[in-house]
């Protein structure tokens, strides 16, 4: 029995809906889960079957509020993510425009930097413990600024790296040839022509950044704790705290997803940048 095309394209239409489906609700089912784990009290959370039905409560949140150092939490992270947003942006940018433009380093140079990427965080946490010790930095915003950069930068490079490569240099060029210089060129052509890279650029780092927790677990105490600093404190002596845990996971998803959403629409844009000539 043969199979018109259009019943063909109604079955491949039909199963390309479940495969999204099953996929959103694998990805948003953590999501809601924790929810839910915020608004229970303690008998509802440990009740083994989880009830789906039960009377929603916000102590969690109260405790979170009241008894944490979330707000410290939140203006250390919030502080720490956008001063590495502007320091790595401009230095990657510079670094990438230049491997791309004029081969610096042979190669050689983009290889090395992409290797402090590849090298495991725990495995120099050590040496940086130390060095901050001595020089007074421990339990400081600005060793969380500096150690996000340094891991940071290699990826921000090699990501605007690839942007830059896709932007013809006879466009720099016909502006030089026109009486601009090379970096009238890059201000006034590349810059605008590269900004949803740069905005992709600083998504990723943004949210590299923010869910990072082994630099500020050991190298933070009180002052200079992050959102993720705080969420360890609910493993306590007499267990885990499941609905303040779930009640703060929660909340440090709320800013990061505002984020995001504002600037939704150039991450399309960076993404798919230099695909289609």
């Amino acid at each position: 029995m043969k199979i018109s095309r259009k019943t063909k394209h109604y079955v491949e239409d039909t199963l390309c809906y479940i495969a999204l489906f099953l996929v959103l609700i694998f990805t948003i089912f953590p999501i809601v889960w924790m929810f839910l784990t915020s608004i229970k009290d303690e008998a509802d959370i440990l009740t083994i079957p989880p009830r789906i039905f039960f009377n929603p409560t916000l102590e969690n949140y109260n405790f979170v509020f009241e008894r944490s150092k979330f707000f410290r939490g939140l203006i250390n992270s919030l502080i720490v993510v956008f001063s590495v947003i502007a320091i790595t942006l401009p230095i990657a940018m510079l670094a990438a425009y230049s491997f791309a433009r004029f081969n610096v380093g042979g190669g050689q140079i983009q290889f090395y930097i992409l290797t402090v990427r590849m090298f495991p965080p725990i495995a120099a946490i050590v040496p940086f413990f130390i060095i901050f010790r001595n020089i007074g930095l421990l339990d400081n915003i600005l060793a969380l600024i500096i150690l996000n950069t340094i891991f940071n930068l290699p990826f921000t490079v090699w990501l605007l790296y690839g942007f830059f490569k896709e932007i013809p240099q006879d466009l720099e060029e016909a502006a030089m040839t026109e009486g601009s210089t090379r970096f009238e060129a890059f201000r006034e052509i590349v810059l605008p022509l590269i900004a949803p890279a740069l905005t992709v650029a600083a998504i990723f780092t943004a949210l590299f950044t923010w869910n990072e927790f082994l630099f500020a677990f050991l190298t933070t105490r009180t002052e200079a704790i992050t959102v993720t600093r705080v969420m360890a404190g609910f493993y306590t002596e007499r267990g885990i705290l499941w609905g303040p845990l779930s009640a703060c996971a929660t909340l440090c998803i709320v800013p990061m997803f505002i984020f995001v959403l504002l600037i939704q629409k150039y991450i399309v844009r960076g993404l798919t940048f230099g695909a289609v000539k």
